[in-house]
């Protein structure tokens, strides 16, 4: 999937106005994710995306470094916080996005991506986390 795939995508079932207010939920909900993913996960995540996606998930000034544990509750306050919108808002929009890069991504890297995050966070894969 290339970028505007991606981000069209995102608008479409979003229902944002511009492709800016995608560009900026799809910044937001990877830079959160990254904050929860341990080690050098963000990068591999990052290798299978197009620019200027795949940046969202850098910089990895410590690429060995332990991800932040937060539960869902925290992530969807982060989202929402960061976005401007109400926790409701902020997991939809979340959904979304995570939905369009499982799409984007192999199956296997969205397993490792899923690995690093807790069985509460299944509302937002949309299916268990093992």
């Amino acid at each position: 999937m290339d970028r505007d795939q991606f981000v069209k995508k995102v608008r479409t079932e979003v229902g944002l106005e511009t492709q800016e207010q995608a560009l900026g939920a799809i910044r937001v909900v990877l830079a959160t994710m990254r904050e929860h993913m341990a080690g050098r996960e963000p990068h591999h995540l990052a290798a299978q995306l197009p620019q200027p996606i795949a940046e969202f998930l850098t910089p990895l000034e410590n690429a060995d470094a332990r991800g932040e544990r937060f539960s869902i509750a925290e992530f969807y306050a982060r989202v929402a916080a960061k976005t401007g919108t109400d926790i409701a808002e902020a997991e939809r929009r979340a959904r979304v996005v995570v939905e369009v890069l499982s799409e984007a991504v192999s199956e296997g890297e969205m397993r490792d991506v899923r690995g690093h995050f807790s069985r509460d966070y299944e509302s937002l894969f949309g299916t268990p986390v093992r």
